[in-house]
C-alpha cells in the first residue's frame, strides 16, 4: 500500500510563495512518475505538473514560470516550488503518483492539502 502525504498548504499574499511536499512511503524509486494536481471549487481537477522517474518535467501553462516541481529521492519527496501566486491559483493541491508496471502500475493520490491567495 503506498501513502502519500501533502503538506504546505497555507494562505499567502498575492505574489507570494510556498512550497508544497509530499511524502511518499517507500521509496520513490518505485514510481513511474510522480505529479500535482489541483481542484477549485466548482472546477475539475488539473495537472498542475509531474515528473517522472527519468526526471523529465512538464507543467500546466497556467503555471509555467511561476511553479517549479523537483524531487529528493533520499527523503522520498516530491515539491512544488510555487511563486508569484495569483488570484486563480488556490485551491486543493493533490499529490499523484503512478507505481511502475512491475509494481503492478496503480495511482495513488494523497489526502490534499489546500492553498488560498488573498491580500
Amino acid at each position: 500500500q503506498v501513502q502519500l502525504v501533502e503538506s504546505g498548504g497555507g494562505l499567502v499574499q498575492p505574489g507570494g510563495s510556498l512550497r508544497l511536499s509530499c511524502a511518499a512511503s517507500g521509496s520513490i524509486f518505485r514510481f513511474r512518475d510522480m505529479g500535482w494536481y489541483r481542484q477549485a471549487p466548482g472546477k475539475q481537477r488539473e495537472l498542475v505538473g509531474t515528473i517522472t522517474s527519468g526526471s523529465s518535467i512538464n507543467y500546466a501553462d497556467s503555471v509555467k514560470g511561476r511553479f517549479t516541481i523537483s524531487r529528493d529521492n533520499a527523503k522520498n519527496t516530491v515539491f512544488l516550488q510555487m511563486n508569484s501566486l495569483k488570484p486563480e491559483d488556490p485551491a486543493v493541491y493533490y499529490c499523484n503518483a503512478q507505481l511502475r508496471a512491475i509494481y503492478g502500475g496503480s495511482r495513488y493520490w494523497g489526502q490534499g492539502t489546500q492553498v488560498t491567495v488573498s491580500s
